[in-house]
């Protein structure tokens, strides 16, 4: 009867058989049948239907509840177990404690006493045990052993790795399943098993099984999902562990070597102080030799330099006297000796070292064996140290300068002996200058008479300089000759070639023809630079010199060949005759020049076959110069090397009026940026799931005084050849940021930012100075860099990322997936999003576009592995915003939900 009222047909209700069927209101379709124990009145029978409807209707709902509860705190768990594990992989806790965690972690989800982690290494065929925990199987683990698949016949987890599909049920059923036969050294056989595979980038790259020995029935199609999910988590949290090792390792590495580095920068700087004192003596000792009144003041200032850079409170100077035998001591200041008087030359300290000419340093003991030795016999008081150095003069010793210590805790070292050496050296010079000087004042009588014999001298000399006139005539006439010739090839150069061409148009101004009665052709060896840095620069300058004798040989007699510089050469054909075809005549020549050049020549031992690209130029009464000319002549050989070069090419009105639309662009641009007529034109970006605008893109539109609106690509190139692109995307960045000032909202803009500008140090710190001139809220704004802008230099990329971002700019990586991708890398990188490049949205054809699919997949994944979101670029249609909504993508922009217009829109229709 029940299934009667179901299905909407009459139930067979009597007097004593009752029942109903209605739908509650989440859609539920209920049917209710009894039969009573006696006849009910018509009015009873309704009441007791309405309150069993109510009972049912309310047994119903509570249900409902309890199956949502029961959802949601399975959820819950399952929430909770992944931050446990993201928590884990962070931990200082080494790998086999954080996976005992990890199993700990699996079991408050399912059942999971008997659990193992393999990874696999698919190329060498083989696994390795991270972890492994049984009741039954007394397996001890080894996560450094390579376990191959020889090793491991009949293995269920070999068959489950190859089969890289999830499998679940008693080990007999899987094993059949799998076409594994049955092997007891593989451990006893469970009554349910659970095994997923662990996938990286598609590929297997491991597993985790579960298994119970003592229930069936334990693991079903949920665990199965459940476990996939979480086996791909502790991926992640093996994946950041190993990272985190690396870094460590990398971050220790990098430490050492900089302590290396700070204990040499010491000791350069210990070492810079040092030469900067010594530096500063020599200095004063030079100053001194000039400004000092007299040798006794000078001698005393030399003490006091000396003083600076070592002990020297016993200090003395000998000088030997003219007659060699005689010692004086012109400057001395010692704690125990007052005066030195002036002596014979005997077997003292200060002997020894005149005689042996060279440094001595004593201490104690070696002054005992010196005198033990008879080579010295000290005198006065005995110092505890003794250090005296030669002066020279001219190569001969001429005395001693020394310093000595009567105190055991002050000795002298080598290093003193190496500084007070080369000090000495100085000393040396300026006393030999102090002296000059003194002699200077005697030698200035004797100047006096020198005068009137060197004025009879002055006679023949005026007879010498009349000839020396004539030969710095002949000297000019040569420095004018180098001056309008090139010294390597002996040939005109450009500034000969420019007086010729200024000629040539002064002559074809005052006789003007029909046809043109001289042609400028401008010469550049092909891939010269490949001789240069192959064989040499004087290989290149061989290889000039042949090129120059060469297109002389080919020219006419009147032609004029010219070296430039480099491997630039221009002929100046004139007297072209008006009976002949002058473009035929030059072409001709042009052609016997290019022949000529491609013979074979050696040079440096190889053989080379040259080759040239000619630019041809006609003279033409628009001409106002030869630099004109030459100009021209040059766009035309451009051509020719852009042909394949070899050949020549003749510059026409479509390359003049190429280059003079690049030229009135270049100035209107100019004006342009002058005047800022430059607009931001706003795309949408929307969320897929919900069609909210969520922000804008903003793109460069020009708005052309007499062209109208030019999109980018009609002067993007032509702005960075000149420089001026730099400045268009200032303005640019200023007009969004005044544009996010003005309009309310929570929505953001993002911008274009270049490699270029993105490599300015300043980039960072200027962007948010705009920012806040224009009174702009910085966490509004997202800047959108390509991968190439972050790989240049990531050390500077990183600071500059993580310091808008304390400011609230966040970025965007614009067109992944395009370029080099350094997924090793880009975790390291503050992103926000990944905008999947167009040309992959493109792809999501109405069969779903396998490959695109499988790239935007992959972009997910690695999006939700870095937990940033992703937008979806150039969306056209509404399958293709279908299939990114199912992928993942949760936001999207694209000519389906709006064109760049200069007032944005922040409402679409629904695609």
């Amino acid at each position: 009867m029940a299934a009667r009222l179901l299905a909407n047909q009459p139930g067979n209700e009597g007097p004593r058989r009752i029942g109903s069927a209605w739908t509650t209101s989440d859609g539920t379709r209920v049917a209710l049948a009894a039969v009573l124990g006696e006849p009910l009145p018509q009015a009873e029978r309704h009441e007791w239907l309405d309150m069993a409807r109510g009972l049912i209707d309310t047994w119903l709902v509570a249900e409902h509840a309890l199956v949502r509860v029961h959802s949601l705190q399975k959820s819950e768990r399952l929430q909770q177990a992944l931050y446990e594990i993201a928590d884990l992989s962070g931990s200082d806790m080494d790998v086999s404690e954080m996976l005992e965690r990890i199993h700990h972690v699996v079991g408050g989800l399912m059942y999971a006493e008997n659990l193992y982690i393999v990874l696999y290494d698919e190329v060498r065929a083989t696994i390795r045990f991270l972890y492994f925990a049984d009741s039954r199987d007394p397996y001890v683990a080894d996560p450094g052993r390579e376990i191959h698949e020889r090793e491991l016949p009949n293995s269920m987890t070999f068959a489950l790795l190859k089969k890289g599909e999830a499998q679940f049920g008693p080990s007999a059923e899987i094993r059949h399943r799998l076409g594994v036969s049955r092997d007891i050294a593989h451990g006893p056989d469970s009554e349910d098993w659970l095994g997923v595979p662990i996938r990286r980038d598609d590929h297997v790259c491991g597993a985790l099984v579960v298994q119970s020995y003592e229930r069936a029935n334990v693991y079903g199609e949920e665990e199965r999902a459940l476990l996939s999910y979480v086996a791909q988590h502790i991926l992640t949290a093996l994946d950041r562990r190993r990272a985190r090792d690396e870094l460590e390792r990398r971050v220790e590495e990098r430490t050492y070597a900089l302590q290396l580095t700070n204990r040499d920068l010491q000791a350069e700087i210990v070492e810079r102080q040092r030469a900067e004192r010594l530096q500063r003596a020599l200095f004063r000792i030079a100053e001194l030799s000039i400004t000092s009144g007299s040798l006794e003041r000078f001698y005393a200032q030399i003490h006091d330099v000396v003083g600076e850079l070592l002990y020297a409170r016993n200090f003395y100077i000998a000088i030997l006297r003219d007659d060699d035998n005689t010692l004086g001591f012109p400057y001395s200041v010692d704690e125990r000796e007052p005066v030195r008087p002036t002596r014979k030359l005997g077997s003292g300290l200060t002997e020894w070292v005149i005689r042996a000419g060279k440094a001595l340093l004593a201490d104690s003991q070696r002054l005992l064996q010196l005198e033990n030795s008879g080579e010295v016999s000290p005198r006065g008081a005995m110092p505890h140290c003794w250090l005296g150095v030669p002066l020279f003069h001219e190569g001969a010793v001429v005395g001693v300068i020394a310093v000595q210590s009567y105190s055991v805790a002050i000795s002298f070292t080598r290093r003193d002996q190496e500084l007070l050496t080369f000090v000495a050296h100085h000393i040396s010079n300026g006393l030999a200058r102090k002296r000059a000087q003194d002699r200077l004042v005697a030698a200035h009588a004797d100047l006096e008479q020198r005068v009137q014999a060197r004025t009879q001298e002055l006679a023949q000399a005026n007879a010498e300089l009349l000839e020396q006139i004539g030969e710095r005539l002949r000297a000019e006439q040569r420095l004018t000759y180098q001056a309008r010739h090139d010294a390597l090839t002996g040939l005109p150069n450009r500034s000969q070639l420019l007086e010729r061409l200024g000629l040539a148009i002064s002559r074809a101004r005052q006789q003007p023809a029909a046809t043109p009665s001289f042609a400028v052709l401008f010469l550049d060896l092909d891939r010269f630079k490949l001789v240069n840095d192959s064989a040499g620069h004087s290989a290149g300058d061989h290889l000039l010199v042949e090129a120059g004798r060469r297109i002389v040989a080919a020219v006419r007699e009147d032609d004029t060949v010219a070296r430039l510089g480099g491997d630039e050469f221009a002929i100046l054909v004139e007297n072209l005759d008006e009976k002949h075809d002058s473009q035929i005549v030059v072409e001709t020549l042009a052609q016997r020049i290019l022949s000529l050049l491609s013979q074979p020549c050696w040079v440096a031992g190889r053989e080379v076959f040259p080759s040239a690209s000619i630019g041809i130029a006609f003279w033409n009464p628009r001409y106002r110069n030869g630099a004109d000319l030459l100009r021209d002549a040059d766009a035309a050989m451009y051509r020719a090397k852009a042909a394949g070069r070899d050949r020549w090419a003749i510059f026409d009105q479509a390359m003049r009026d190429q280059a003079v639309r690049i030229l009135d662009l270049e100035a209107d641009l100019r004006r342009a940026i002058n005047n800022d007529d430059f607009v931001a034109f706003y795309q949408p970006i929307i969320c897929l799931e919900s069609n909210a605008v969520v922000g804008h893109e903003a793109l460069l539109r020009w708005k052309h005084e007499r062209r109208g609106l030019l999109l980018p690509g009609e002067f993007i190139g032509m702005g960075e050849d000149c420089g001026l692109i730099e400045q268009v995307d200032w303005l640019m960045y200023r007009r969004v940021l005044r544009h996010l000032a003005a309009e309310p909202g929570d929505s953001y803009v993002s911008i274009n930012v270049s490699p270029r500008h993105f490599r300015a140090t300043d980039f960072g710190d200027r962007l948010l100075r705009l920012a806040d001139e224009a009174g702009a809220d910085p966490s509004r704004l997202r800047i959108e860099i390509t991968e190439v802008a972050l790989l240049d230099d990531i050390a500077r990329a990183i600071r500059m990322l993580h310091n808008l971002r304390e400011h609230g700019v966040l970025a965007q990586i614009d067109d992944f997936g395009t370029g080099y991708s350094a997924l090793s890398y880009l975790h390291r990188f503050p992103i926000e999003c990944l905008k999947i490049d167009r040309s992959f949205v493109a792809g999501l054809d109405a069969g779903g576009g396998q490959e695109s699919v499988a790239v935007i997949r992959a972009i997910q994944a690695l999006a939700g592995t870095l937990g940033i979101y992703t937008i979806g670029e150039g969306i056209e249609t509404g399958e293709q915003s279908r299939i990114l909504a199912e992928l993942g993508c949760t936001r999207g922009q694209g000519y389906l939900y709006g064109r760049p217009v200069e007032t944005p829109m922040y409402e679409v229709a629904a695609a």
